[in-house]
């Protein structure tokens, strides 16, 4: 075959450091838009993003030539320098430094683009944290509470 192929759908979930609500409103339209322009670039188009003011949901496709860490990287350094830019109060914004990668069957991805359209709704009756420690039974992964959390 000459030329590779592939359709690897990621659901990509980070919070804020400490889970701090600084995704205000004000610049959650264009944080999205930029968020879609580097993955964009890095030829992972972007389908959907939401959240709430401490955490983020991305669902996109992975593209033939990225890692998911190197991808995730750039996603969160490239951000967090772009939020900064936005005034005083988001100099001291930070990524924390892990995140939640789950793939995505093309069955499931109408469902993933559902679930992250109500984020805001969603988290009016359950926390950040229950959410990904729910992500991470449902997709079986071990974990020790005690290095999740930053």
């Amino acid at each position: 075959m000459p030329k590779s192929l592939s359709a690897i759908y990621v659901h990509l979930v980070f919070s804020t450091k400490n889970r701090a609500p600084m995704m205000r409103a004000e610049i959650e339209e264009e944080l999205y838009k930029y968020l879609a322009g580097i993955l964009r670039n890095l030829e992972c188009p972007m389908l959907c993003a939401g959240g709430t003011e401490d955490h983020i949901h991305i669902l996109f496709r992975l593209g033939r030539k990225m890692e998911i860490a190197d991808l995730v990287e750039e996603i969160k350094s490239s951000s967090s320098k772009w939020i900064k830019t936005k005034g005083v109060t988001y100099q001291a914004f930070y990524w924390q430094s892990g995140y939640g990668a789950f793939s995505i069957g093309q069955s499931g991805v109408r469902g993933v683009k559902s679930y992250i359209a109500k984020q805001k709704e969603h988290h009016r009756k359950k926390s950040f944290q229950d959410e990904f420690r729910q992500f991470l039974k449902h997709y079986e992964i071990e974990y020790d509470e005690r290095y999740v959390w930053d």
